[in-house]
């Protein structure tokens, strides 16, 4: 291969691109996310500076089906979202993802910097009535979330300005002799949107402690509200919010 062939793949192996060319369009992408109140100073902790959190104690759990996603495949996902401040600027912090999709997992992190683990999650309606949010990780039931399906209507033009609220990762990549390569804030805004379908509810979450899925190291105090929407959207290409290697 000539330099300019190089230059120009996708992603490792050459031989055969790990994941499509973003931007990814999703389809029927169906959210449930629990929204609870949590302890500050814990949850100031995993908020990395210069993100501040945004002073609602809350923290939103989420579960994620995305059936129909290009370039990625068909997978689901869950994790833990912080809201957060940036410059006095609203935007929301991810700060675990767990999900059953390898180019997924591979495209996120190389890419936008998601924080992206290979775990079991799963959601589904139960007994026709109870929408259920399940995490699996290591053959551990590491989170539950449910909510009364298709409880209350939501406004769509208010959801469709919650998914686009901008969203942070933290990225890091190692150089070869492990010292940081990459070290940034990367924030994006999901466009695009076209909401189908949203609702509210009462909502319940049990969280397990897991050294190696941690989503319980923000506790839960109380369960606020559920939410349960699907929409079509497109995921661009993000942009450095912060460079801290630049800043150091």
């Amino acid at each position: 291969m000539k330099k300019e062939d190089i230059l120009a793949l996708q992603s490792m192996p050459a031989a055969s691109a790990s994941y499509g060319r973003p931007p990814c369009r999703f389809i029927n992408r169906e959210f449930f996310t629990v929204t609870y109140e949590s302890d500050p100073e814990t949850i100031r902790q995993a908020v990395p500076e210069p993100l501040e959190p945004d002073g609602s104690n809350t923290v939103v759990y989420e579960w994620i089906k995305m059936p129909d996603s290009s370039g990625l495949g068909s997978y689901e996902e869950s994790g833990v979202v912080i809201p957060c401040l940036y410059h006095g600027e609203p935007c929301n912090f991810i700060s675990q993802m767990y999900l059953n999709n390898g180019p997924a997992i591979l495209g996120g992190r190389e890419i936008w910097g998601f924080p992206k683990k290979w775990g079991h999650p799963s959601l589904k309606v139960e007994e026709t009535e109870t929408l259920t949010g399940t995490l699996i990780y290591n053959n551990v039931l590491v989170a539950m979330g449910t909510m009364p399906f298709k409880y209350n209507t939501l406004d769509h033009q208010a959801v469709a300005k919650t998914i686009g609220k901008t969203q942070v990762n933290l990225k890091l990549i190692p150089d070869v002799d492990g010292s940081p390569k990459i070290a940034q804030l990367v924030s994006y805004e999901l466009e695009d949107i076209t909401v189908k379908g949203a609702w509210s509810g009462p909502a319940r979450l049990s969280l397990t402690p897991h050294v190696n899925a941690p989503v319980a190291d923000l506790p839960i105090k109380k369960c606020l509200e559920g939410k349960h929407f699907i929409a079509d959207l497109t995921l661009p290409y993000g942009s450095v919010m912060y460079d801290y290697l630049e800043e150091s």
